[in-house]
């Protein structure tokens, strides 16, 4: 199988420092540990930009060389058609990860514009919605 692209967003490079109360103390190692246990093997290519456009060029990239895309696009989530618009150009399962619940936090992360092309969105469930992701993507890949 061809690898799983883990995409993270805006502000998640400081997973772990930045509002723990809410992001817990993971840090993106620690989530690209997770992600390879849930793999069963599949490589893992995690990816984190602060740029919308840097986020996109990788999903792009992913139509050639991934089995699927696990998303965090953070903020970008709510705010960037650009992204769901690279997103529908992939061909493989895509699923959308939130670490807090979103739909407990302000209005405005309420909408999903990548929710509109994920294969599954996992919210709230801590780093461990990566591997939720991973798994879940393995899984369609082997139906097919």
């Amino acid at each position: 199988m061809k690898p799983i692209h883990i995409l993270n967003g805006p502000n998640l490079n400081l997973l772990g420092k930045r509002q723990p109360e809410i992001y817990g103390h993971d840090t993106l190692d620690d989530v690209a540990t997770l992600c390879r246990q849930a793999a069963g093997g599949v490589e893992i290519v995690q990816r984190q930009s602060n740029h919308e456009g840097q986020l996109i060029d990788w999903i792009h990239e992913a139509r050639q060389d991934a089995s699927g895309i696990v998303i965090n696009a953070a903020a970008y989530t709510h705010t960037s058609v650009a992204i769901l618009d690279a997103l529908n150009t992939f061909e493989g399962p895509v699923m959308e990860v939130h670490i807090s619940q979103v739909h407990r936090r302000e209005a405005f992360r309420h909408h999903s514009f990548v929710a509109q092309r994920a294969d599954g969105v996992i919210a709230g469930l801590g780093i461990e919605g990566y591997a939720a992701a991973v798994r879940r993507i393995c899984q369609l890949n082997r139906k097919d």
